[in-house]
């Protein structure tokens, strides 16, 4: 290995230093963005909620996979929509759609969907006038970058991705206190852990 490679892994190395940086950086300013009176209110409707349905696409689709897996471990009877064992959603549920621009059209319908069976939505999204959020019976704003906002004036990221990254942190906080206030010891929840796999 040359010497002028070495030089070059070392500037990528700090490249991507600087990058995580940035990424982290901009969660943080996110997160003072943040009402989190909005947030204890989605986590109070989940903790009321005889189920929980979970519907996001894409990127946030795979976060949002995450914080399911993390409610289930606490005990919540909780769904990801388009699963084949997701059941019919009724008046007494739960349904937290996440978009960032609130027009994804199969997380509208479900929203609406939710609201004429009487469940309760709740919208995490970057656009609170949006088709979704005015669904919503409690919106989470998350001000983030859209997908398709590319002039770098509320992230530097690419295509949405400081909302993904903050609804996977986010939904991480809320579980954190839900087990926190429980008292319910790590062991206990683990034991709702996969063990087929």
């Amino acid at each position: 290995m040359s010497m002028q490679t070495i030089i070059k892994q070392t500037e990528t190395a700090k490249k991507l230093k600087s990058h995580l940086n940035m990424i982290l950086v901009e969660n943080n300013w996110l997160l003072n963005q943040i009402d989190f009176n909005e947030v204890e209110g989605l986590m109070n409707q989940m903790q009321a909620a005889e189920h929980i349905f979970i519907t996001a696409a894409g990127r946030s689709g795979f976060a949002m996979r995450s914080a399911a897996m993390r409610l289930m471990h606490f005990g919540f009877q909780v769904y990801f929509v388009g699963d084949t064992t997701t059941p019919a959603i009724q008046a007494g549920d739960l349904l937290v759609a996440a978009s960032g621009s609130g027009t994804t059209s199969t997380i509208v319908k479900a929203a609406e969907k939710a609201k004429s069976v009487g469940a309760q939505v709740v919208a995490l999204t970057t656009q609170p006038k949006s088709p979704l959020g005015e669904t919503a019976d409690l919106i989470v704003n998350i001000p983030a970058a859209e997908k398709q906002d590319h002039d770098s004036s509320k992230s530097r990221q690419y295509a949405g991705g400081l909302f993904e990254q903050f609804l996977l942190l986010l939904s991480d906080a809320i579980f954190h206190e839900l087990w926190k206030a429980s008292g319910i010891p790590a062991e206990e929840l683990w034991k709702r852990h996969a063990n087929l796999e």
